[in-house]
């Protein structure tokens, strides 16, 4: 064998002091897992499980908070439902008279007005008030545009009313009344508390439909507008407006040298209302009675076409007059109001004239006379001639010859109707 140094030697009795503890240390290690693994006989670790709930704490909470909210809700009923039973059995909450009616709004429409709706809730508890029905019977009373009702506790009730505002005066049959931009009819103010400035518009019948009204209104609004434009302020000096024919708009301005009747036709209202006041002054010379002006066709104007006899128009009450004045109608419309009205003789046939120059249309100056003045005037004749030589007889058939005459129509020039626009290199002198 060989010789062992004194190195090894060393080595073997000294071991190094790391290394053989790490290598135990590994082999226990090893051992033990070993022993864990591979071993059948050595009894296993028991593990110990953590106990935990059936429902996760999130839902647990939501849970809580929902009852809570339940408990609350029907605390909540109830005592919502003990008030109701309170405030419908107490006496605190019914409505003991008038007085606990309140009003707002109120000018034209009167408290009883009101109350006549309202009336049949004193006595009864307000929370059994049917505010909507009483809302839309309210707005039922014409002067009444829109209204509210609240109450208020203990036993208070309040109404709102919301008041029209009136455009112009409407004549209907025989009454004055006050009409709205919608076409409803209103009562004028009672007592004179409050007077308008407003023209009388004709053409609306009692009884026809609100929607027929509404049409006449919007064509009245249109007129308006019209002679308003530019900052002219025509409108102002209206005295009435005949919307009986919709194609045919006729106004009477307030002159005070005499009514005329303007017809203004369905379009163009400011141009032709300024050709008539541009030559008022001159057709009033040239004519002894101005009582009409048809300005309806191109390059042509109809002077007097709506003449008639002696008809007298319809007067109205003495109440309703009264009545009107005080509201602020002009007497002379309460006169006038009725001379286009269906009960007048049938008008007779106009006199037309031609535009000749470029400055305004030229009016003819030959009087006009109507069918009935001109059979008059040849029966006079023929009666005074039989009368100078011939006996009672003959005169009583000269008299009878004059009557049938009379009755007669007498054909007029045919210039009479109005004709279309005529070239001024075609133009005629007519017969």
């Amino acid at each position: 064998m060989a010789r062992r140094t004194a190195s090894s030697l060393q080595e073997e009795l000294y071991p190094p002091p790391d290394e053989p503890v790490r290598e135990s240390l590994e082999d226990t290690r090893a051992l033990d897992l070993e022993v864990e693994q591979e071993s059948p006989f050595l009894r296993g670790q028991k593990r110990v499980s953590v106990r935990r709930g059936s429902i996760p704490k999130k839902t647990a909470t939501r849970l809580i908070w929902i009852s809570a909210a339940g408990v609350l809700l029907f605390f909540a009923v109830v005592a919502s439902a003990a008030m109701y039973r309170y405030g419908e059995h107490s006496w605190r909450f019914r409505v003991e008279s008038s007085d606990d009616i309140e009003t707002q709004g109120l000018e034209n429409v009167t408290r009883s007005q009101v109350l006549e709706v309202m009336g049949g809730d004193i006595g009864r508890n307000i929370f059994f008030v049917p505010l909507a029905q009483r809302q839309s019977q309210l707005e039922q009373i014409p002067w009444v545009e829109a209204a509210s009702v609240m109450r208020f506790v203990p036993n208070r009730l309040r109404v709102t009313i919301h008041e029209r505002t009136p455009v112009a005066f409407a004549r209907v049959g025989s009454r004055i009344l006050l009409i709205d931009a919608k076409g409803t009819l209103m009562e004028l103010p009672t007592g004179g508390k409050k007077k308008y400035s407003f023209p009388v518009i004709l053409g609306t019948n009692p009884g026809e439909p609100v929607s027929t009204r509404a049409a006449r209104m919007r064509i009245y609004s249109e007129v308006v507008n019209q002679l308003d434009a530019e900052g002219a302020h025509y409108a102002q000096e209206l005295s009435e407006v005949d919307l009986s024919d919709p194609d045919d708009v006729k106004i009477v301005p307030n002159d005070p040298e005499g009514d005329v009747l303007v017809h203004l036709g369905s379009a163009n209202y400011l141009e032709r209302y300024k050709l008539y006041m541009s030559h008022l002054k001159e057709w009033r010379r040239q004519f002894t009675k101005l009582q009409s002006v048809d300005l309806r066709y191109e390059r042509q104007i109809v002077v007097n076409p709506d003449l008639h006899g002696d008809t007298k128009p319809l007067a109205l009450p003495v109440s309703a007059m009264k009545a009107a004045m005080k509201a602020g109608v002009k007497p002379a419309v309460l006169i006038t109001t009725n001379r286009t009205g269906s009960s007048q003789a049938a008008p007779a046939k106009p006199v037309a004239t031609r535009s000749t120059n470029a400055v305004g249309p030229a009016v003819s100056k030959k009087p006009v006379k109507t069918v009935h003045q001109k059979a008059a005037k040849k029966g006079k004749a023929k009666t005074r001639a039989l009368a100078k030589g011939k006996a009672a007889t003959s005169t009583k058939t000269a008299v009878g010859n004059a009557a049938k005459a009379a009755a007669k129509p007498v054909n007029i020039a045919r210039t009479a109707k109005p004709s279309p626009s005529i070239p001024k290199d075609k133009e005629q002198d007519h017969p």
